[in-house]
């Protein structure tokens, strides 16, 4: 889920960004630190969005940066157990696939991929067996966050594509056609029987 942020915070400006005017340097200063960042309870930062306020500077013996206090507005996307991500699959190995959601990487296990018996192919890909679907490296792919594991640097991300209305773009509009066209059946076979019990 994307949030905005507003945090306050004392952000320490180099000495290599002593010439700018002090906003330009904190903002630039931000960007540098928060680059790649990544906070449990903050989530992913995406972009610093502005710079809202910033303080007096502080100098701490010892320190040759300087430490101003300032108020900055973040866009954060923090993973939600739940949520639906669209996403590129990146990777295809032996025990599943990787998804690349934009901000983060996401896992789906081989038997998550779809409702059918999962094979790893010759051909890089995932093979479902009686449905003959197939997950290779570039499809466009709609999941849900089922696990989050904040072991480490960033957050393990499993997901799943075998909920109805999940998985590969092309998959879910197959689905839908075909439950049109079984609906519209259902619709002509139960006018028909209307229809003859009329006649009676």
């Amino acid at each position: 889920m994307f949030y905005l942020t507003e945090v306050e915070d004392y952000i320490r400006v180099e000495p290599k960004l002593f010439g700018l005017p002090t906003t330009e340097a904190v903002d630039k200063q931000l960007r540098e630190t928060y680059a790649d960042y990544y906070d449990k309870e903050l989530g992913k930062v995406v972009v610093i969005i502005d710079v809202l306020e910033v303080g007096e500077g502080i100098i701490i013996p010892g320190d040759g940066a300087a430490y101003y206090i300032s108020r900055f507005t973040l866009l954060v996307w923090k993973p939600e157990l739940q949520e639906l991500v669209h996403g590129t699959i990146s990777e295809i190995t032996n025990f599943g696939a990787f998804i690349d959601m934009g901000v983060m990487r996401g896992m789906i296990h081989i038997s998550q991929t779809m409702d059918d018996y999962v094979s790893f192919s010759k051909a890089n890909s995932l093979q479902g067996k009686s449905t003959k679907r197939s997950l290779k490296q570039g499809d466009l792919c709609l999941a849900r966050v089922v696990a989050i594991s904040h072991k480490g640097d960033e957050p393990k991300i499993g997901l799943t594509m075998r909920q109805p209305g999940l998985g590969k773009l092309e998959w879910i509009k197959e689905d839908q056609i075909k439950k049109e066209k079984a609906e519209q059946k259902a619709k002509k076979a139960e006018e028909k029987s209307v229809k003859g019990g009329k006649k009676k």
